[in-house]
């Protein structure tokens, strides 16, 4: 395995979090903004873990909500680098949501998010 495969391995990110009815609509299901706002830190983390450099958040592209998330739901979000440029990487965020009280599983939400290492200066540096 490459060196770079052993670090998209190693950078995985899971986070679970409960939706519970301060992070939820008028119609008692995840709102949008709080899903967005939780990807682009388990994303954020993912590309911080690959790169070990500062990151920063460049775009989002062709974020997919297939199903709606209702309150009292558990969801299990998994960041995993996809793609490696020379100064960016994009992270590659799934969202699965699980009932609390049964074994149903089902992926919900897919997103990318990519990220441009920085140098202190705030110019983009080789993320690797």
């Amino acid at each position: 395995m490459s060196n770079i495969e052993d670090r998209k391995n190693q950078s995985e990110t899971r986070i679970f979090k409960a939706v519970f009815p301060n992070t939820t609509n008028h119609y008692d299901t995840l709102f949008g903004g709080t899903t967005l706002h939780m990807m682009d830190e388990a994303s954020f983390i993912c590309a911080t873990r690959f790169s070990r450099k500062k990151v920063v958040t460049v775009s989002t592209e062709k974020i997919d909500f297939t199903k709606p998330i209702p309150q009292g739901s558990i969801v299990e979000l998994v960041a995993r680098v996809a793609k490696v440029g020379r100064t960016s990487c994009v992270v590659k965020v799934d969202i699965f949501m699980e009932d609390m009280y049964s074994s149903n599983r089902e992926k919900v939400v897919t997103g990318y998010f990519t990220f441009v290492a920085i140098g202190d200066d705030k110019k983009p540096v080789a993320i690797l």
